[in-house]
């Protein structure tokens, strides 16, 4: 009878997982990743809108990128959008049809900042994981109480998702080790 809530664990973890890997990817690191301005967005004929839906972003290397606006008029808007979004610290230039930002190399304390963002980022994936968890056991506990569910159905369901907590803790960690040393690489 708990046995769905317990299988209805692992897609939300799952989903938050996913959540978490698309943080990582805006991550700045020492190259140049058109992830990097996934949070930009432009004001644009009077309205906000992300600088994906108005322009493409390409990486033509590992040190630049370069921004085709689809409307040459958005050029200066979104050159302003990257320039203001201080979490960036970026400085685009314009040739009149790319905007082109270079990204400096990284160094040594900001690398150690970002592995610091890095870990508040994995405290809110581990935080996501416990409430899914915590849910769950509520439900659990309130069957329990409307005689739906036995005692031994809440220990089954907490050890069940004890155990998934740790495999996906453990996948977290990996993809924490593997940021931090893609961000600490010079």
């Amino acid at each position: 009878m708990v046995r769905p809530l317990v299988d209805s664990a692992s897609p939300k973890m799952e989903k938050a997982l996913e959540h978490f890997a698309d943080e990582l990817k805006s991550l700045r690191t020492g190259r140049a990743s058109v992830a990097i301005l996934d949070g930009v967005v432009v004001e644009y004929y009077g309205s906000v809108q992300p600088l994906k839906s108005i322009a493409s972003v390409t990486a033509p290397d590992a040190r630049s990128l370069a921004i085709t606006p689809w409307d040459k008029g958005a050029m200066a808007s979104v050159e302003k959008a990257i320039r203001e979004n201080q979490a960036l610290g970026l400085n685009p230039s314009n040739d009149g049809n790319v905007i082109r930002v270079s990204i400096p190399p990284m160094t040594e304390d900001r690398r150690r900042d970002v592995v610091k963002s890095l870990g508040g980022k994995v405290e809110d994936c581990r935080v996501r994981l416990r409430n899914i968890r915590h849910d769950i056991l509520n439900d659990v506990k309130k069957m329990e109480k409307s005689k739906e569910a036995t005692v031994d159905d809440v220990k089954f369901t907490e050890a069940e998702l004890n155990k998934k907590i740790d495999q996906f803790q453990k996948r977290i960690d990996e993809m924490e080790a593997a940021k931090a040393k893609e961000i600490m690489e010079v």
